[in-house]
């Protein structure tokens, strides 16, 4: 028995190395795959072949490997606008490429700025003597923008377009948190700090209704600039006036009313698509019906490279909601980006520090940490310079506050200069079920802010005093950063959103410019005429950029069709998201209020301006949970 024994050790100690070894095999191999850098690929004389099949971003959202198996592994495509640009401008340029091809039917979407930068950069071929071609099924507004700037738009025969304008349904909760009896207690400084009325009210303030109103309608008025300048021949009048009249006088027949209104140039399906291209630089007689000489975007990326001349500038992205802690990419986590700042500070190697800015803010505490590392950059006699992406308010202005120079769009959103805090109560929705509080108070403040047994007036009166330090504060960096006074700074904040124009001339922006010449301007006050961009990364994420790099090769398949990835193709499916985002924001709403945030710097009216990313996977379900408590039957 003692030999048995000691041979069953034995056996075990041999299967527990194997184990080891085989661990130590799995995760050496994935360590040198995720190290490992895209291969250039083979650039195919013919189309550089475009498929945008997920959102253009200002940055990628880390990717999770639990979400990732959750999901059966698969995750949403994600592009961004840097990689683009880069990309077509060297098409226009390049002797291999012939045409660029956009494929727009499962397009996730991207900001108005986005929109604008990637248009110009394909104006930049089409003046290269280089056709563009761009299908779709149905064009949204998005579409229609990056579509404008084909010199062929096609749609689908069961397509067509349907062009909305900006704005839409905002949610008030006010007589829900009543019949719930649910108080929300709310702190803030700024007359259009609106932030706060879905809370407080049924409807938008008028203040709120006019901030909003000359906001959308700048918007609005850039769109039509940007789709008419690209496109004299469209008619959006036409398709925006009466578009039942419209659809009618082409027989109800949606594909055949977008041409008749200047908005597509011809009908036809995908097959019909390629033969097109095919004509223009040759066919792929190995890749099937409609198949055309082609690079795809990865493989194009791959053979250009990263430059690497001159002297480096540092760039890092405020993109996404501006959160506490290390979160991101894809939230702006703010001991994250002030680490990144301030390891770049410290290691001497770069000429300049430029920040692209595209978040509509969020914790107070966390765009103070940002800000503070940006100012540390600055300290050190180097330049600093903002660039404004499509939004850049409220927390997302308070980190640009150190900047020597700031650089927006026309269509960008800034300013939402004002804090507030939200704290819910549940002393009363208690009540309704039997539940009484009781207590022991030794101070004013002894069991305060007690959200079970409501807030008495002392932790009211302190917490409004720090909001209004915290906007006080926030007015001053502003007056500092604009030199301006504390006093001409108020009368422009209180909360209040502008237009990128307008907040040109209001002084908020020095001027109009998109991220390539805010590099030049931090390079030329820098002293050096070579420079090139470092993209501020954290290099413990490596998991994400693999994974990205492996969808991005994807594109490189034709035949691959992920039906999990594709957006509504249609009007009916366009309903369907629609309703979708309509349930998201009303649970990021929800979830805003009763989340236990702390003071922010943040603009609610600006969500519906974010370009649509995936949500992580712990803010889902902490969403989720709050819609279950709230809606769910009660016992």
């Amino acid at each position: 028995m003692k030999f048995a024994r000691t041979v069953w050790k034995i056996l075990v100690a041999i299967k527990d190395g194997l184990v080891l070894v085989l661990l130590l095999l799995f995760f050496g191999g994935l360590s040198v795959a995720l190290s490992m850098k895209p291969m250039a690929g083979h650039v195919r004389e013919g189309a550089l072949a475009i498929t945008l099949d997920g959102p253009i971003v200002e940055e990628r959202a880390k990717v999770e490997a639990s979400a990732l198996l959750l999901s059966g592994g698969k995750t949403r495509h994600q592009y961004l606008e840097r990689d683009l640009v880069r990309a077509i401008e060297a098409a226009a340029g390049d002797g291999r490429i012939r045409a660029v091809t956009l494929d727009l039917e499962d397009f996730g979407g991207g900001s108005q700025v986005t929109l604008t930068r990637i248009g110009a950069a394909l104006d930049k071929v089409r003046h290269a003597g280089k056709p563009v071609l761009a299908r779709a099924v149905l064009y949204d507004d998005a579409t229609l923008q990056l579509a404008a700037h084909a010199s062929e738009i096609w749609v689908d025969p069961l397509g067509g377009v349907m062009v909305r304008g900006p704005g839409g349904t905002a949610l008030f909760y006010h007589d829900l948190l009543d019949r719930l009896k649910i108080r929300a207690h709310v702190f803030k400084v700024g007359t259009y700090k609106s932030a706060v009325e879905p809370y407080v009210r049924q409807n938008f303030s008028p203040e709120a209704k006019e901030a909003e109103n000359a906001v959308y309608g700048a918007l609005w008025h850039d769109w039509q600039d940007d789709v008419k300048a690209a496109r004299p021949r469209a008619n959006i009048a036409l398709a925006t006036g009466d578009p039942v009249k419209w659809l009618a006088a082409s027989g109800n027949d949606a594909a055949k009313a977008a041409v008749a209104a200047g908005l597509a140039d011809r009908i036809g399906d995908k097959v019909a698509f390629g033969k097109r291209v095919s004509e223009l630089v040759g066919a792929d007689k190995d890749g099937g019906i409609g198949a055309y000489k082609a690079t795809h975007l990865g493989t194009y990326l791959a053979d250009l490279g990263t430059p690497k001349a001159g002297k480096a500038i540092a760039v890092v992205t405020v993109a996404g909601e501006i959160v506490d802690g290390t979160a991101g990419p894809g939230a702006a986590g703010g001991d994250r980006i002030a680490g990144l700042i301030d390891k770049a500070t410290a290691s001497g190697d770069y000429s300049a520090l430029v920040v692209r800015v595209d978040s509509p803010g969020g914790s107070v505490l966390a765009a103070e940490r940002i800000r503070s590392a940006i100012a540390r950059f600055k300290a050190t006699g180097l330049p600093v310079a903002v660039s404004m992406g499509n939004l850049a308010a409220s927390g997302g202005y308070w980190v640009s506050t150190p900047a020597d120079r700031i650089f927006a769009e026309p269509a960008t959103i800034t300013g939402s200069i004002g804090i507030f805090a939200i704290i819910p109560s549940f002393e009363d929705a208690l009540g309704r079920f039997g539940i009484g509080t009781d207590g022991v108070r030794t101070t004013a403040l002894s069991g305060q802010p007690d959200v079970l047994g409501g807030l008495n007036p002392t932790v009211e009166g302190v917490i409004q005093s720090e909001i209004e330090v915290g906007y006080h504060r926030f007015v001053g960096l502003v007056a500092a950063s604009r030199h301006k006074t504390p006093e001409a700074v108020d009368k422009i904040a209180q909360g209040r959103v502008w237009d990128g124009g307008t907040a040109r001339q209001l002084g908020l922006v020095d001027e109009f410019g998109d991220l390539d010449q805010a590099l030049a301007w931090a390079a030329h006050r820098a002293g050096t005429a070579k420079w090139h961009p470092v993209y501020l990364e954290d290099s413990s994420d490596t998991f994400s950029g693999f994974v990205q790099s492996v969808l991005n090769d994807d594109d490189d398949d034709d035949s691959a069709d992920d039906s999990s990835h594709a957006s509504g193709r249609d009007l009916i499916g366009r309903v369907t998201l629609a309703r979708s985002a309509l349930a998201g924001q009303l649970a990021g709403d929800l979830e805003r209020l009763l989340g236990g945030h702390g003071a922010q710097a943040y603009c609610l009216e600006c969500a519906g301006l974010v370009t649509p990313t995936t949500p992580a996977p712990d803010t889902a379900a902490t969403r989720a949970t709050w819609l279950a408590v709230l809606f769910g039957p009660a016992h």
